[in-house]
């Protein structure tokens, strides 16, 4: 019994080793990727930021500024453009994002534009209705794909198809620290007091500013995608290589508690044995 036991313990103990391996090597998969994923998320901020700023010296520069992307409509319904992952294995970091998601579409009639297989799947078998599943996969969205991604949402905009568009994203704080995020896409912000008030910067812009505005806009919103597309794989990387670290701990710790165990029941087993012994010799 003790042999068997024995046994048992030894298989155990080579397959969470087994386990250890794997998670461990995921995690210095997923480090060695952050490092760029860390990078394009610096290099993505200062284009996001220049595009907003060049709306805004447009809408404020301009006397009794009007165009569609600022206008605000009666909501009746509501798109999201939710980017979560590819894979699992990184912890609460695709249920916490639609988690928040949830809670923002909470009494809304919404439809969504899903980036990322986690996505597709969550929303579909939910019935809810999805403006396209042409970027399934988050690894595969490039510069291009947000530019194809922004048209295809201005132009719904434009149409009436939806009257208000949130993007929802991880944004990376930190190795340790991911926080998801819902951030308002269209309509554009824009305040007719702070115009009034603030000063003008006279400026001239052809054919016009709203045209150059408008124009603008779908720019805007591809570099809006592509930051949280790259923040939110970075995000992803340090929920996996975190999950991955705790996961090889913890197997580490297991195999401890067996080879304790182990040693007891060899332990067990050979003192039988030599009791045994000798009970024989005294017969």
């Amino acid at each position: 019994m003790a042999g068997a036991s024995m046994k048992d313990i030894k298989l155990r103990i080579k397959s969470v080793e087994s386990t250890m391996q794997i998670t461990k090597a995921m995690e210095l998969v997923a480090s060695s990727k952050l490092r760029g994923a860390k990078l394009r998320v610096e290099r993505s901020r200062p284009y996001f930021e220049v595009l907003y700023q060049t709306l805004a010296d447009i809408a404020y520069s301009t006397q009794d500024f009007d165009s569609p992307y600022i206008r605000r409509r009666e909501v009746k319904r509501t798109c999201y453009v939710v980017i979560a992952g590819d894979r699992g294995l990184a912890g609460g970091y695709n249920a916490n994002l639609f988690k928040a998601a949830a809670a923002h579409m909470q009494g809304k009639n919404v439809c969504v534009l899903p980036l990322g297989k986690k996505a597709v799947e969550y929303y579909e078998r939910r019935g809810i209705e999805l403006l396209s599943k042409d970027f399934a996969e988050v690894a595969e969205v490039d510069v291009g794909s947000c530019f194809e991604i922004a048209k295809l949402l201005s132009q719904a905009f434009l149409k009436g198809e939806f009257d208000e568009l949130y993007l929802v994203y991880t944004n990376f704080v930190s190795m340790l620290t991911q926080t998801p995020t819902v951030l308002g896409m269209l309509p554009l912000e824009y305040n007719a007091e702070a115009e009034k008030t603030g000063k003008r910067k006279l400026r001239l812009y052809e054919p016009g500013p709203e045209a150059v505005f408008d124009a603008i806009v779908p720019e805007y919103l591809a570099g809006m995608v592509w930051g949280g597309v790259s923040e939110s794989v970075a995000s992803e990387l340090g929920a996996r290589r975190t999950a991955m670290d705790a996961a090889s701990k913890n197997a580490g710790e297991m195999i401890d508690d067996l080879s304790l165990r182990y040693n007891r029941a060899r332990q067990g087993a050979i003192t039988q044995e030599i009791t045994e012994i000798v009970a024989g010799a005294e017969q």
